[in-house]
Formats: structure tokens, C-alpha cells, sequence
């Protein structure tokens, strides 16, 4: 009987992490879906690209400045209570991009399934949090890893093949039936006792203690550098090493791939090995896999720049998991939301400075911000330039989340599975 009991709870606990993982790619495939539309939809509007980007920054900005806010409504309220809304708001959003007459009402659309995405994203790492043992918090933060790797991965290939057979509309409409399942499968598998007490939260100030404050600075520093690959990459294999559209492509979707292989693996080392053992490692790995795309793809080429990423892509999914896991192990339910909200902050932060001081870091090493006028050898300096840096960042992190105050931190946490 006590046999048969666990079985179903095990199913059950399954079934929670299946339904937070669908709201997490749910979230980063909105993210990256809308990306490939934007020619498409400059036809569609007669609009110039600067008014169609909003339909990307708008999701990005309202995501960014929510994360937070929907963190502290999730310890007030409940993180259940509050993630079904999300999933809701999420739903109703894409549905009215979908509908959408024109491109004032699509931005505004696209602004309200960035606040759905922030509900998503924030509270299904809190109540992944909530749903795991302490054995297995690493583990749980690999899979939400895992899978928002593969939505930003895929949003580009589902995107295409929509716009194909659909129209723009479908890129929208498609994530409709998504966040639906969504929503039956939580209401079906998670608890109502997976709430918060009615106790309001801390102030925020008393959360963003001195012993989170490293943890989140590094993870701004980290995602800086990663988004710098997204930016500076496509500019250099194309200028630089000559490559076409279609293997541009080809080469790019090297590092979500490895980090969708990684993502669970990853959080699995943090539960048998430690955190402060797993983050070093991520870290390293890190800035040895800045520094070779700073000197391998000017000698070797094209291998230079594959070998590179994969020593880098591991490494940020092994920071991941183990900053995450670290972070949010010994939290208060009270503060989990809140908590969550700022890892995500702090990522999205990081996201944007990578795209533009990074970016403009990279048009300084080449001596012009008209990239397509530049000879090789500028584009060449200019990656090089951005990556030393890069590298130069991540050794800054190294040093922030290996101090003394990082160690107390990580050192009261999760311990590795006998």
C-alpha cells in the first residue's frame, strides 16, 4: 500500500514539473519566436523597423521591470493563486496578438504577454523551488534550464514554418493551445497548499540581503557575456569568416543545442557534487570559453569558433544551476517569489547590457558601427577585443562569487547526495 501511495506521488511530483517546465519554454519561446516575424511584419504594418522592433523590446521590457513585482504579488497572494493568473493573462495576450488589427494594438498585446511571461518565468522557478527536496533543488533548476534553452532554440525554426504555412498571426496563435494545456495541467497538479501564509512579505530591502547581492551581480556579468555571443557572433561568421545566411544559422544553433544536452546533467552535478564546487567549475569554464573565442576563430576559423562555444555554453549551464540552486535553496517561503523575481532581473539585466554596451564594445574594435563596410580584419579586432573583455568580466565574477561572503552563502546550502 505505502508502495502503491508513493508511486502516485511520484507521478504527481512528475507531472508539477512537467507543468512548470511547459510555463518556462512557454515564457523564452515568446521571447524568441517573435524575432524571425519582424521583416514579415514590417510588409504587413508598412512600418519602418524601428516601430516593428517594439514588438520584440515591448516583451523584453515589460518581462524586465514585472519580474520583480510578480515575485512579491506571488509571496503575498500565493505562488499558485498568482501563477494560474499569469497563465491566464499569458493566454489572453496571445490570443489578442494574434487578433491583433494593427501594429499599435500587436505592441500592446505583445506588452501584456511580457507581463504573463514575467509571472511565468519568475514563479515557476519559485514553485519549482517549493515542489523539490533538498536533494534535488539542483536538479530541478537543470530541467528549467533545460528547457528554456530549448524555447529560445526553437523559436526561430517554429517561427519560420509558421510564417510559411499560417502568416504572422500563427507565431501568436499557436502558443494559445500551449498555455491552455498549461493551465488544465496545473490546476490538475498542483497542490492548493502550495501557497504562501498570509504574513506579508519582507520589505525589499530586508530580501536583497549582502548575501544574495554577489549572486546576483555575477548572474548580470554572466548573461552580459552570453548575450554578447548572440550579437557579436552572427556579424563575425558572416563579415569575417564568410559564411552564408544558412550556416550562419547552422552555426549559431551549435550553443543552444549544447545547452539544452546540458541543462539537466548540469543540475545533477550540483546535487552530487556541491554548489561552490559545480559554480567554480561553470565559472572557469566560462571564462576559458571567452577568452579561446578570443584568439581560436582568428586561427583556425570556423572550428575555432565551435570549439570555443562548446566549452562555453557548459559552463553557463553550469552556473546556472548552481547560482539558482544557491540563491534560492535556503529562502524563506515568504521570499521565494520576491527572490525569484530578482534572479530573473538580474539575468534580463544582463541580457540588455550584453546587447548594448557589449555590442558597442565590439563597433569600437572595429572602428565603425557600419559593419558592412568594414574590412576582415577590423571585424576580426573587434571580436577580439569584445571577448578579452568578456573574458575579463568573467574573471571579475569568479572573484565575486568565490569571496568569502559568496562562500558563507554557498557554503550553508545544499550539500552533495551521499
Amino acid at each position: 500500500m505505502e508502495q502503491r501511495v508513493s508511486t502516485v506521488s511520484k507521478r504527481k511530483h512528475r507531472g508539477m514539473q512537467a507543468t512548470l517546465a511547459l510555463s518556462m519554454l512557454l515564457a523564452s519561446l515568446g521571447t524568441s519566436i517573435a524575432n524571425i516575424a519582424l521583416p514579415t511584419l514590417t510588409n504587413a504594418f508598412a512600418a519602418s523597423f524601428s516601430e516593428i522592433q517594439w514588438v520584440v523590446v515591448g516583451y523584453l521590457a515589460a518581462l524586465t521591470v514585472s519580474v520583480v513585482f510578480v515575485g512579491r504579488l506571488g509571496d503575498v497572494y500565493g505562488l499558485r493563486r498568482m501563477y494560474l493568473l499569469g497563465l491566464g493573462l499569458f493566454a489572453a495576450a496571445s490570443l489578442f496578438c494574434g487578433l491583433a488589427p494593427n501594429l499599435g494594438l500587436l505592441i500592446c498585446a505583445r506588452l501584456l504577454q511580457g507581463i504573463g511571461a514575467a509571472f511565468l518565468m519568475t514563479l515557476s522557478m519559485a514553485l519549482m523551488r517549493e515542489s523539490a527536496n533538498d536533494a534535488q533543488v539542483g536538479r530541478a533548476m537543470g530541467l528549467l534550464g533545460t528547457v528554456s534553452a530549448l524555447g529560445t532554440a526553437l523559436g526561430p525554426s517554429l517561427g519560420g514554418v509558421l510564417i510559411g504555412l499560417t502568416g504572422w498571426r500563427g507565431i501568436f496563435l499557436v502558443q494559445l493551445p500551449l498555455v491552455l494545456m498549461a493551465l488544465v495541467l496545473a490546476l490538475a497538479t498542483l497542490p492548493r497548499g502550495m501557497t504562501n501564509d498570509k504574513a506579508a512579505p519582507p520589505p525589499l530591502w530586508a530580501v536583497l540581503n549582502r548575501a544574495i547581492l554577489p549572486s546576483l551581480l555575477v548572474n548580470v556579468l554572466v548573461a552580459a557575456v552570453m548575450m554578447s555571443t548572440l550579437v557579436v557572433g552572427p556579424f563575425y561568421l558572416s563579415l569575417a569568416l564568410g559564411l552564408r545566411g544558412a550556416m550562419v544559422g547552422l552555426v549559431m544553433s551549435v550553443g543552444p543545442l549544447i545547452s539544452i544536452a546540458a541543462g539537466v546533467p548540469s543540475g545533477r552535478m550540483v546535487d552530487a557534487l556541491g554548489l561552490r564546487r559545480v559554480l567554480a567549475i561553470g565559472l572557469f569554464l566560462l571564462a576559458a570559453g571567452a577568452f579561446l573565442l578570443a584568439i581560436l576563430p582568428g586561427l583556425i576559423g570556423v572550428g575555432g569558433y565551435v570549439l570555443a562555444i562548446t566549452v562555453l555554453t557548459p559552463g553557463y549551464q553550469l552556473f546556472q544551476s548552481a547560482n539558482n540552486t544557491a540563491v534560492l535553496a535556503d529562502i524563506p517561503k515568504a521570499r521565494r517569489g520576491t527572490v525569484s523575481g530578482l534572479l530573473t532581473l538580474s539575468r534580463n539585466v544582463g541580457l540588455i547590457a550584453g546587447a548594448s554596451a557589449m555590442g558597442a564594445v565590439f563597433a569600437v574594435g572595429v572602428g565603425t558601427s557600419d559593419f558592412a563596410h568594414a574590412n576582415t580584419a577590423a571585424i576580426a579586432g573587434g571580436m577580439r577585443i569584445t571577448f578579452l573583455l568578456a573574458g575579463g568580466l568573467i574573471l571579475a565574477a569568479i572573484a565575486i562569487a568565490l569571496a568569502p561572503a559568496g562562500a558563507d552563502l554557498r557554503g550553508k546550502t545544499v550539500q552533495p547526495s551521499p
